[in-house]
């Protein structure tokens, strides 16, 4: 097998339609969780899942990206591409979790934000910038796990954290390989070549620093949820006792200086600065 074939394959695994999305997530991790909707100023977008919940004892805030699980339910949640009235429902709970004091975690699994008309007129660009910049100042331990395909800045909105955990057949990429590969080769059919290059798999995040830990699956997700889900649980409740005896000040420096090095703290304010203008 090429290393083209086997980036491919791990595309495919975590674009599976077998694959847990959120809601299972959070139905094995979070028995307690309470879901909590709307942006309070447009409406409230199914594809981002928010509420509270506790795991070891531990109340937390879950912010959560949707695909679906059936048909109807993937309409439903737009196939896991929210509006700009999700990502602000999103901000609106990490603030009210930082006023009550409650770490959050999110989980990101979307193909990217919606590119339509309406999520453009309503401030697309700008509820992603300004989430940037806002969840880059949170005080509260923020946790960011990657479950199946993470997205361009539809991820990217949810994804500043203190530590990011991604499953071990996920991806994470600035776009879909097909967008890549439309881009640079002209030619959405070398989406597979385009994987490769994009260096989009939990080992190269890993060297390069992007992620934190990678979380093992067993013989993956689709076919052993309950492996996966484990390992997730006992990460998260490590990190979290972690995190939570961490100052506050200790928090945001560390945070800031894990996403300076990547550009993303600059590039949020620049483009915050640009929408509302």
């Amino acid at each position: 097998m090429t290393e083209a074939d086997k980036v491919w394959q791990k595309v495919k695994l975590a674009r599976s339609t077998e694959r847990p999305t959120a809601s299972e997530l959070i139905k094995r991790l979070f028995p307690d969780f309470i879901e909590l909707h709307g942006d309070r100023l447009f409406g409230d977008d199914q594809a981002i899942i928010g509420g509270i919940g506790s795991i070891g004892n531990i109340p937390v805030t879950i912010i959560a990206e949707e695909k679906g699980t059936n048909t109807e339910d993937k309409i439903k949640r737009n196939f896991g591409m929210p509006h700009p009235e999700g990502y602000r429902k999103a901000l609106r709970l990490m603030q009210q979790a930082e006023k009550f004091k409650r770490p959050i975690i999110t989980v990101i699994d979307t193909p990217g934000a919606y590119p339509g008309l309406g999520a453009e007129e309503r401030g697309q660009a700008q509820a992603i910038a300004l989430n940037l910049k806002q969840l880059m100042e949170l005080k509260t331990p923020i946790i960011v796990v990657v479950l199946g395909e993470g997205g361009s800045g539809g991820a990217l909105a949810v994804g500043i954290g203190d530590e990011i955990l991604m499953f071990e057949n996920a991806i994470y990429s600035i776009l879909s390989p097909e967008g890549f590969a439309s881009i640079l080769f002209k030619d959405s059919s070398k989406a597979k070549e385009a994987a490769v290059l994009m260096k989009m798999t939990a080992p190269d995040l890993l060297s390069f620093g992007i992620i934190d830990q990678i979380i093992p699956e067993g013989l993956g997700l689709d076919q052993e949820p309950q492996i996966g889900f484990h390992n997730l649980e006992k990460t998260i409740i490590d990190q979290l006792k972690k995190l939570m005896k961490t100052p506050i000040d200790k928090l945001l420096s560390n945070r800031y200086l894990k996403f300076r090095k990547m550009g993303v703290y600059e590039e949020s304010v620049r483009l915050n600065e640009n929408s509302s203008s």
